[in-house]
């Protein structure tokens, strides 16, 4: 019998206008083309939401009413309350003291993590755990940890005769300032640490090695080698912490909501608490549009040194 042949007929080809084709051609218009979903969704979650904010701020609006424009009256305002005097402050104290300890934090961890050691693998892997765990679960294991009544902390240093009586974690101002540094921390240290291990291990060990025969110490390698190698990795990774920790709302809120006495409120929570709690989204929003310029400024920084690298 012989074998008969079928032919597929050609599929038809999608033709565009020649002058829809000319604009494609065009790099910089076919960039922007690609890009269009991509602005589309930052401009519908990032740009109108910060548009209404700072709407929002100029009036004062409270849930249920119709808002009446003030101008700067809620800015103006909010500088002769106490309790935002003191989270305005206590956002820079809470930012900086972090970031300090979980920047010399990190660099050690880097440092002992970039060793050979048995289980080298898991144990970089296990220690990513307190940064993947949500952060309410974990902010509410040190809750239980540092509450009065069933503190494992205190009843371990009352036990081991290294105290008398266990500090007063969440019920003394100093010491709530301190656990919500502490908790920071604990929480933000693998992700700096693991990070700039990262960076870390592009640094050529040539360089070590010549730098031990020329005689330099342990230190001196560290100070002229791995600091200076190491800086567009860290310059990046504290600006971001930066950003993250001066905007956090779900440590603190969790872990004291902003007490005692609101001694360890920020802006984030009393802008959340005004809006929410209270209603007054006009103030709300205008407390976290104090955030802003610290937050555009580390942006700049962040930016600059993206391009620059």
């Amino acid at each position: 019998m012989g074998m008969t042949t079928t032919t597929q007929k050609p599929k038809p080809q999608v033709r565009l206008t020649p002058r829809l084709d000319r604009l494609l051609d065009q790099e910089s218009v076919l960039g922007y083309f690609l890009m269009a979903p991509a602005l589309i969704l930052l401009a519908a979650l990032v740009a109108y939401p910060f548009v209404l904010a700072l709407y929002l701020s100029l009036t004062d609006k409270v849930v249920g009413h119709e808002p009446t424009f003030v101008g700067l009256e809620n800015y103006i305002r909010l500088w002769s309350s106490q309790i935002f005097r003191v989270a305005f402050v206590n956002s820079f104290i809470y930012t900086i003291a972090g970031t300090v300890f979980k920047v010399v934090g990190g660099i050690g961890l880097a440092l002992l993590l970039n060793r050979h050691f048995l289980f080298r693998r898991q144990i970089r892997a296990g220690i990513l755990l307190p940064w993947i765990v949500p952060t309410v679960l974990s902010v509410l294991a040190w809750w239980w940890l540092m509450e009065p009544t069933f503190s494992i902390i205190n009843w371990a240093l009352v036990n081991s005769g290294l105290m008398v009586r266990g500090p007063r974690w969440l019920s003394d101002p100093i010491w709530a300032r301190a656990s919500t540094i502490i908790v920071q921390v604990w929480r933000a240290l693998p992700y700096y640490g693991i990070t700039l291990l990262a960076g870390l291990q592009t640094i050529p060990e040539e360089l070590y090695e010549a730098a031990s025969i020329d005689g330099a110490g342990p230190i001196q390698r560290f100070r002229h080698i791995t600091l200076p190698l190491l800086s567009p990795v860290l310059t990046v990774v504290v600006t971001l912490g930066i950003i993250w920790t001066f905007a956090d709302l779900e440590l603190i809120y969790v872990l004291t909501r902003g007490g005692p006495a609101n001694a360890t409120h920020v802006l984030a929570t009393i802008s959340y608490i005004q809006a929410i709690y209270v209603g007054k989204l006009g103030e709300g929003a205008a407390i976290s549009l104090y955030m802003f310029p610290v937050l555009l400024a580390m942006m700049v920084i962040y930016i600059r040194r993206l391009r620059k690298e």
